[in-house]
């Protein structure tokens, strides 16, 4: 049986750590920020965690 490719698509939106934790980007950052909090703007730059179930079927699909 063949390996499994890799998702191309997937693995551009997400980024896997050391310890396998897979980190995405925070979502609402393209337009209409000017209205938001300087609280939520820095939030926005850091990456967040995506939920343990979620990934386990992203490790699947980029092994």
């Amino acid at each position: 049986m063949p390996k499994q490719k890799t998702k191309k698509a997937l693995i551009k939106k997400i980024r896997v750590t050391k310890s396998k934790k897979v980190l995405r980007r925070y979502t609402k950052q393209n337009h209409y920020n000017s209205k938001q909090t300087g609280n939520l703007k820095r939030k926005k730059r850091k990456d967040v965690r995506l939920f343990k179930g979620d990934e386990k079927n992203v490790l699947k699909a980029t092994a």
